[in-house]
């Protein structure tokens, strides 16, 4: 997880650098998920407590419902392309992990309810609603296929994409993230 938060890191710092087009809310988004899940994995490894966390992605989930919208409502036209060019499904991966925070948020209010998901050893841990964990992780599901796709369909191209930066690297680190957040989902079933 933390390899593919420095990957997303990485897109960011290279985009600055080569003067090449990259998506800055969606790599922003995939770092902090990075950090956060290997936090979910290992609690040693989480910087901020569940709470922080849980801010953080619900305030990016409205950030990327608002561009799901802006985009539907005013079209492509004009979007800046430091913006996600399909935010509908980043706001659903951060509503999974506001989701996915739900048990170490109510362990930190002394509530126990185990191990984090998708820890080794975890007991299992339900947040709170299996049908809405089984939900979000047929959606993860779906995304993988959607990005595995998209990415063949780029790969196919002769000519990639003159300003995007590493769009094949991007692809792979959205099916990794995906895969892992449907792990966890299903861990919590």
């Amino acid at each position: 997880m933390l390899l593919l938060a420095g990957l997303s890191a990485g897109r960011m710092v290279a985009s600055k650098v080569r003067r090449r087009q990259t998506e800055f809310d969606a790599d922003g988004v995939h770092i902090l998920m990075g950090i956060a899940m290997a936090g979910m994995f290992e609690p040693r490894l989480s910087p901020l407590p569940a709470g922080l966390w849980q801010a953080a992605f619900a305030a990016a989930a409205a950030w990327f419902a608002w561009q799901a919208i802006w985009v539907r409502w005013r079209g492509r036209t004009r979007q800046p392309h430091a913006v996600c060019a399909h935010p509908a499904p980043h706001a659903v991966e951060c509503v999974a992990m506001v989701y996915m925070l739900l048990p170490a948020l109510s362990r930190a209010s002394g509530r126990t309810t185990g191990a984090m998901p998708g820890m080794i050893g975890s007991s299992g841990v339900a947040a709170g609603n299996p049908v809405l964990a089984l939900m979000l992780a047929v959606f993860m599901l779906g995304y993988i296929l959607w990005t595995a796709d998209r990415l063949a369909i780029l790969s196919r191209c002769k000519i990639a994409p003159i300003q995007a930066l590493a769009p094949r690297q991007a692809a792979c680190t959205r099916i990794a993230m995906s895969i892992a957040m449907g792990y966890m989902l299903l861990m919590m079933l």
